[in-house]
């Protein structure tokens, strides 16, 4: 049996990276944060559930996934077959691997099905985001650079981008000029303000998504304070964009999704 602090320093440094799924796939801090508190009170319980495994963090999210109810969650919980939206198995598979950084074999694992079922709806997840929706974007971002190689990626993608800030002056003047659907947000800007008062500030006039940006995540998934639901970490990769952004999408827009 291992111990408490054996089982800290085993599993703390992947607790951030699962609360930032847990929110991604329920659409709120509030809902996937308890089930993380439940995989947590279940090791308590039985802390040799996951004793001596050679990859503990594989092993945390699969955990997590038999208390994961996607029935009863906002970003699953349209039943219209009708729309060609990503299933279940799909959206988690395809967070698991371009958000989590875990191979199709291991979010098969996780998932608990067979890796070719899971291969097959990551492709098919993938067409679904990138022919589902089409959105109007605001970038706030003070790194020209990134700011260009976002645009670029939600231009790929067939969005539209609105427009773009590097400050949260300009970042709320653009947002009530435009009246986003989805807002990308880095956390430190140009003259100091921050992008995360950006996003209160948008969001109480618009009901509109914010994807943030940071080099620093585990600053923001405490478990402390309110925090963001989706996140994406810099140096990003394009294809975790891409899914975090369709991703968002979803959950504002359910009736996109399916179940399994």
């Amino acid at each position: 049996m291992i111990d408490a602090n054996s089982m800290r320093a085993s599993l703390g440094p992947h607790l951030p990276h699962l609360r930032r799924y847990a929110r991604a796939l329920s659409g709120s801090q509030k809902s996937g944060d308890m089930y993380v508190r439940a995989v947590l009170e279940s090791l308590v319980l039985e802390p040799g559930t996951l004793s001596g495994s050679n990859s503990p963090k594989r092993d945390l999210f699969r955990l997590f996934h038999a208390f994961f109810d996607p029935l009863r969650e906002s970003v699953t919980a349209a039943t219209d077959r009708s729309h060609a939206g990503p299933s279940t198995t799909g959206q988690q598979a395809l967070l698991l691997t371009a958000v989590e950084g875990f191979t199709s074999g291991e979010a098969a694992e996780i998932l608990s099905r067979p890796e070719p079922e899971v291969a097959l709806a990551l492709t098919e997840a993938r067409a679904a985001i990138s022919a589902a929706m089409h959105s109007r974007v605001l970038i706030i971002e003070d790194e020209p650079i990134i700011s260009m190689h976002l645009e670029q990626i939600v231009r790929d993608m067939g969005h539209d981008v609105v427009g773009t800030a590097m400050t949260r002056t300009r970042a709320v003047a653009e947002a009530r000029r435009a009246a986003p659907d989805l807002v990308l947000a880095d956390i430190q800007l140009a003259d100091g303000s921050s992008g995360q008062d950006a996003a209160r500030d948008i969001q109480a006039m618009f009901d509109v998504p914010v994807i943030f940006i940071t080099a620093y995540p585990e600053r923001l998934l405490t478990g402390e304070r309110p925090e963001p639901t989706f996140l994406v970490t810099k140096p990003f990769a394009p294809d975790t964009v891409i899914v975090t952004i369709g991703h968002a999408l979803l959950a504002r827009n359910p009736a996109f999704a399916r179940t399994d």
